[in-house]
Formats: structure tokens, C-alpha cells, sequence
């Protein structure tokens, strides 16, 4: 019988410092319209003091495993996709699963840019579908 995967909880956090096209306008020769015909962005998030990816990608999977009515020691696999960890070693998987309290999970990083949340998906979704 063929395994399916499928999203059963899911969490957000972002960053609570936000950076406007204006702010930036303040910084160097720019402005918010040349910002948003490019780009389309009109404002970015920075992380700050005690936010790290670690941090944030813990307090999204806790928000997750409670819209999903699972536990951390539930997980089998945990696999983030980041071009910013906190450390290159320890990889940022192994802290992530150690906050999480993850102890049954194994756990990787993916860094490929943008388009890391798709090979994440695609990559969670092989797991699944071998039965691995």
C-alpha cells in the first residue's frame, strides 16, 4: 500500500523587528517605490537579541505539534531548510530537535537559498513514501 504525506499541524513566527522601505531610505541612496517595482517588498523582518533560527523554528514546530495534537518525542524527522543557522556546527537540526525535546527524531539541515522549502517538502515527502 502507497504512503502518503500530508500537513497536519503547522506553525509561524517571525522576527519582532520589522524594516521598512522608508527606513532604508534613511540609510542609503533608495527609495520605496524603486524598493517595490523591482522587488515587490515593502518591508523585511530582522531577527534581534534572542531570536535566532533555532529559537524561531522551535517556537513554530511547538505551534505545530499543538494544531497536529502530537508530541515532541512523536517526531521522527526533522528537517529545516536555512541559509542562516545559528552555528555551522552544531548543525542548527541537532538544536532545534534537542529544544523540541525531539529524542526519537533524527534531524538535518538543508541549505539551498530559496528554494529550500520545496526540497524540504520533497525531501519529507520521499521519507514518508518509502516508509523510511
Amino acid at each position: 500500500m502507497k504512503r502518503y504525506g500530508r500537513i497536519v499541524g503547522w506553525g509561524k513566527v517571525l522576527p519582532r523587528r520589522i524594516l521598512t522601505n522608508h527606513d532604508l531610505e534613511q540609510m542609503v541612496e533608495t527609495s520605496d517605490e524603486w524598493i517595490v517595482t523591482r522587488t515587490g517588498i515593502r518591508e523585511r523582518r530582522i531577527a534581534g537579541p534572542g531570536e535566532s533560527a533555532s529559537s524561531m523554528s522551535v517556537a513554530a514546530c511547538q505551534e505545530a505539534l499543538q494544531r497536529a495534537g502530537a508530541r515532541p518525542e512523536e517526531v521522527d524527522l526533522i528537517i529545516i531548510a536555512t541559509s542562516t543557522p545559528d552555528y555551522f556546527c552544531p548543525p542548527v537540526s541537532s538544536i532545534i530537535q534537542h529544544k523540541l525535546g525531539a529524542t526519537k527524531a533524527g534531524a538535518f539541515t538543508l541549505v539551498a537559498g530559496c528554494t529550500g522549502f520545496v526540497y524540504g517538502l520533497i525531501t519529507a515527502s520521499q521519507f514518508i513514501e518509502s516508509g523510511l
